[in-house]
């Protein structure tokens, strides 16, 4: 069987954030097995999983990515400014979709694992997710 919901996740500020609460809070209750499929339905933005606990994780990431795909590059890809370009590349390189096992109806992550929403633009509004379970 499939179930398949919209999420939308509010605007953020640039940067590495755990949304995992709000993403569940959104999905409601999971069956006892399956898989759930996120897909983010943007191209500068991405999701990854990673650590949850230490917030100093999610900040390097930013300074990392930064450091790789710098802003105020020559670009021919620049009209919406200087973040655009290097936040669709940033994007392609995390992806935009997580497969994560669902086990005894809760996320089958491991003890220090979240959902991170990747915003890699200034300014980049709310963000569209479609959550599709397989069970």
């Amino acid at each position: 069987m499939i179930i398949q919901k919209q999420i939308i996740l509010p605007a953020v500020t640039r940067g590495y954030h755990l949304v995992t609460k709000l993403i569940l809070d959104q999905l409601g209750d999971l069956p006892e097995y399956g898989i759930l499929n996120l897909f983010l339905k943007h191209t500068s933005a991405s999701l990854s999983i990673n650590e949850n606990a230490d917030p100093s994780v999610r900040f390097d990431m930013e300074g990392i990515a930064n450091k790789l795909i710098p802003e105020n590059a020559s670009y021919s890809h620049d009209l919406e400014g200087a973040d655009d370009m290097p936040a669709h590349f940033k994007s392609s390189m995390l992806g935009v979709s997580l497969n994560i096992p669902i086990a005894n109806r809760k996320l089958d992550l491991g003890t220090w694992q979240g959902i991170y929403l990747c915003e890699f633009r200034n300014c980049g509004g709310n963000r569209h997710l479609t959550a599709t379970i397989y069970f």
